[in-house]
């Protein structure tokens, strides 16, 4: 691994206000009754956490479940390709849909993920991630409900990761690669 500094970019304070702000956006975006949430793995979930928990405390009842998909690897740079390794079991007909990211980055992915669950017919998909990065986009794709948009960082933290590791910092950092 190469030799990186980490460099604060949203601190834990900023983490905190900004998910009452997506609670609220949430409600007003769409139906939370027999609501699904489909966290991404593994990126989101320490935002997937806070977020249920604050969820809950709005009175809000969900059913979790998980979804992985593949496209970094060990690497800085998204491989292009995207692998489901995990799907959800769940049936989601009828039901409305949120699906949970850390970071909406070229949005291969989250394409990815809500043609997947589009498929399966339910009553509604909104797309939230904690953070964007427009610079990258290379599919035509938005999230209704983001957190934070970040310039073109290779960002950690917060349960993003560089390699496995960093997932655990309470603020998320970009990673400035040392020369």
């Amino acid at each position: 691994m190469s030799s990186y500094t980490l460099v604060p970019l949203i601190t834990s304070e900023q983490l905190k206000t900004r998910l009452e702000g997506i609670v609220d956006e949430i409600r007003q975006a769409m139906p939370v009754n027999d609501l699904v949430i489909i966290a991404l793995l593994k990126g989101s979930f320490v935002f997937l956490a806070d977020l249920i928990r604050l969820l809950y405390r709005h009175g809000i009842e969900m059913e979790i479940e998980f979804m992985t998909l593949r496209s970094y690897g060990d690497a800085a740079e998204s491989s292009g390709t995207v692998t489901v390794t995990a799907d959800i079991e769940t049936n989601v007909t009828g039901r409305p849909v949120l699906i949970v990211d850390d970071i909406l980055d070229t949005g291969r992915t989250l394409k990815k993920a809500k043609e997947l669950v589009l498929a399966r017919g339910p009553a509604c998909v909104k797309l939230c991630t904690l953070l964007d990065k427009p610079s990258r986009r290379v599919e035509p794709i938005e999230a209704d409900i983001k957190g934070f948009t970040i310039p073109d960082y290779f960002v950690v933290g917060y349960g993003l990761d560089y390699a496995r590791r960093h997932r655990e910092l309470p603020f998320i950092a970009r990673v400035q690669m040392n020369r």
